[in-house]
This record gives structure tokens, sequence and C-alpha cells, in this order.
């Protein structure tokens, strides 16, 4: 037996559990103040056909075809049309059970097979709880096909993202090593070295949703490194971590590309190019500050290349009402500051 057949026989599986219930249910309340148990059997029997069709059409045409599709005024119209049908067919019902199962005396009737309001609204009870659980579940599908595609959308945008962010790496670096290979520098290997560690962070630990905290800060030093190496003396670093948790993970290349910005954007005053890093936590949430020396005319250039825009959709994505970012300018220093709460919790994927 296949899936396809296996979920249709857990389908009538499941409805004829359900409609016997009902039909259960239907004997129990006629039977009350009543021994007549062979028109309470049959008058439910007749009862039940009912409720089914009114159920089904409610459910597979009226809610789909338009309660779904917003078309309220026919909704409430084609409603009132199947009442109305409805009542007529329990009308039938009553007065056929009268006819055949009690010739014609009234008094033979259980007390609750002749209030007809009362059978209207049991009827109208199994509809309506029908009813609600397929809204139920068209909420619940609608829901998950919702979910399905947002976490589509959001492997796409940050799969976009983050191809934004590679070539910078590998131009950087492949700059600082051609530049160096050229001086036939003692220094090549060691830069290559670095090189190849950034590029397996980059190719294969950029795919995982998360990666540790510690390995994304053993990499900003790399990254640092070769850039120490590639400015010499021109570039001063200050890079301070505190209570760096071992086992606390983020999402991969999260506060590289802020590293990445101060440095391409960042300007040489007064012979030195000024970097300051800091990376802590507290509890559960994560501080992570840089500033770069800049000149305030390089402003617009500042905002080119990765984009803080494009960097804020990526928190945006995986951290929703967990992060705090900031810009600051100050004393020819550009200033970012980023907070992320709560990093315990799964980061969205």
């Amino acid at each position: 037996m296949n899936l396809v057949h296996l979920n249709k026989s857990k389908f009538v599986l499941t409805h004829l559990i359900f409609w016997v219930g009902v039909w259960f249910f239907y004997v129990y309340f006629f039977s009350y103040n009543s021994n007549n148990t062979s028109y309470v059997t049959w008058f439910s029997s007749f009862l039940l056909p009912i409720t089914m069709v009114t159920s089904y059409f409610v459910i597979y045409y009226l809610i789909p075809r338009f309660l779904l599709a917003k078309k309220y005024f026919l909704f409430t119209l084609y409603s009132l049309y199947t009442l109305v049908f409805s009542t007529y067919l329990i009308l039938i019902a009553i007065f056929g059970s009268l006819i055949f199962l009690s010739n014609l005396e009234v008094k033979n009737m259980p007390p609750m097979s002749r209030n007809y309001i009362f059978i209207l609204i049991l009827v109208y009870l199994v509809v309506t709880v029908v009813s609600f659980v397929s809204l139920l579940n068209h909420s619940f599908e609608a829901t998950s096909k919702n979910k399905i595609l947002e976490n589509k959308i959001l492997e796409t945008q940050l799969q976009s993202l983050k191809k934004q962010i590679h070539p910078h790496f590998l131009f950087n670096t492949l700059n600082t090593i051609y530049g160096f290979a050229l001086k036939q520098s003692e220094s090549t290997p060691e830069i290559i070295l670095k090189l190849s560690n950034l590029l397996d962070y980059i190719l294969y630990q950029v795919n995982k949703p998360k990666v540790f905290l510690k390995d994304e800060i053993e990499h900003i030093q790399e990254y640092v490194d070769l850039e120490k190496i590639r400015f010499q003396e021109t570039l001063a670093v200050n890079f301070n971590k505190e209570n760096i948790s071992e086992t606390v993970e983020i999402a991969p290349m999260l506060l590289i590309p802020f590293v990445e910005n101060a440095f391409k954007h960042g300007s040489i005053i007064e012979g030195q190019l000024k970097v300051n890093i800091s990376i802590k936590m507290e509890n559960d949430d994560l501080f992570f500050s840089i500033s770069n020396s800049f000149h305030h005319l390089q402003l617009e250039e500042n905002k080119k290349g990765i984009g803080l825009e494009n960097i804020k959709k990526r928190l945006e994505l995986l951290y929703l009402n967990q992060f705090d970012l900031q810009t600051k300018i100050e004393n020819n220093l550009y200033e970012v500051n980023l907070w992320v709460k709560n990093l315990n919790p799964k980061i969205h994927v």
C-alpha cells in the first residue's frame, strides 16, 4: 500500500468513526424519556445522512469557494439556502418517521423527536463542529505552507547575503598574497595558511545554520592578522574579548562583515588606521562593538560594499526582535554597536 492509499484509508476511517460517533450521539439524546429503541434507532439513521450531506456541502463547497475566498455575501446567501433545504429534509425525516415508525400516532414518538427546533439545533451543532474543525485544518495547512515558504525565502536571502560577503574576503586576501609574492616575502606562506583557514570557514562552515561564537572570533582574529601583515606599521588594532562561552552559537559570518567593512572603509589618519574591536558575553547576551578611523568625506563610501542595510536585513531574518544595531560617528571614528539577546534558543533558519 503506497502513501496515497494509506492517507485515503486513514481519511475514510476517520470520517467513518466520526459519523458512527454522531449516530450514537443522536441515539443517546433521542432516547431521553423514551423506551422506543426501534424508533430512536431508525430516526437517528434517517437524520444522519441529512447531517452528513449538509456538513460536507458546507466544508467542501461553501467554505473553500466563498468563505476562504472572502466572498462573504455569497457565503451568507448560500448558507441560508442550505439552512432552508436542510430544514426541509429534516421535516421530511420527522413526518416520514411519524408515518412509517409510529403509524401516525404522535404519542408513540419519543419526546425529543417531536421537538423540531431541538432537532434543528442538534443537526447544526454537528455541522458547526465539523465546519470549525475544517476551518482549523485550513488554517493549519495555510500556516504550514506559509512557514515552508518563509523558510525557503529566508534560506534564499541568506545564501544571497553570504555570496555578497565571500568575494570581499577573497579580494582582500588575494591582493595581499599577490603583493607579498611580488616582493618574495617570507610572510607569504603564513598568509596563504591563514587564507586557507578562512576559505574553509567561508566554503564549508558558513553553510551550517549555526557555528560556535569562539570559532567566529578565531576567524576574526585570522582576518585581523592578515590585515596586520598587509598594513604593517600603519595599522593599530585593539581586539578585546570577554567572557566568551565555549558553547554559545551564532549564525555564521555574523560579525566578520563588520570587521571587513572597518578595514575596507577605514581611513589612515596621522599615519595609522585605527580599529577597535570588542566582543563580550553577559549571561546569554552578546555585545559586539567595532570602530575605525575614517574621514567624514568618506561617509557615503562607507555605506557601500556589503552595506549595513544588508547586514541588518540578515539580522532581522535570523534574530527578529532579539537584536539592536546602532552606529555613531565621533572624533573621526565610525562606530558600530550590536547587541544580540538570548542566544541560547535556536535561531531561525
